[in-house]
């Protein structure tokens, strides 16, 4: 049944919603919700991440508190920064890694580009640091201590 249906919930949701949007349950168009509920999670199934071994949900919970506080700030400084026209001190910053689970830098590269203010430009390609864009830096070693500790900490307790 997983070679026909690698994902049911995804196949569910694909038939439903090709039906409500068609808004008809004609013959036609069972047959075509049926036909990609099946087809698209099979050759999408190479594109799915590895399973999420998450941990500590404490942690994770926190992490989000912390990431929702900082996405509120960060706009009212950004915000502050330009109606003033202050000019920002942008720059790019190497932050090395100690997270090598896929999923939480996949996480951790999702909080940096919801965050204002930072830009995930490029991973390494061992994944041992990555290149972040800040747009207002005033010093890089204390940057990169209060992102690690602010943000990677947190996920490898929750990925590794």
């Amino acid at each position: 049944m997983m070679r026909v249906l690698p994902a049911p919930l995804v196949s569910a949701a694909l038939f439903v919603l090709w039906l409500v949007l068609n808004g008809s349950v004609s013959a036609g168009h069972v047959v075509l919700a049926a036909g990609l509920a099946i087809v698209v999670p099979i050759l999408s199934a190479p594109l799915r991440p590895l399973p999420v071994r998450a941990r500590r949900p404490g942690v994770a919970l926190r992490l989000i508190a912390v990431v929702a506080y900082d996405v509120v700030v960060s706009n009212i400084e950004v915000g502050v920064r330009v109606l003033h026209r202050r000019p920002p001190r942008g720059a790019f910053v190497r932050i090395p890694l100690e997270l090598h689970d896929a999923n939480g830098i996949a996480a951790l590269a999702l909080i940096t580009t919801i965050v204002p203010g930072t830009v995930w430009s490029e991973l390494a390609h061992d994944r041992s640091a990555f290149l972040l864009h800040v747009f207002d830096l005033a010093d890089d070693a204390e940057f990169v201590a209060y992102f690690k500790r602010r943000y990677e900490r947190p996920l490898i307790e929750i990925f590794q």
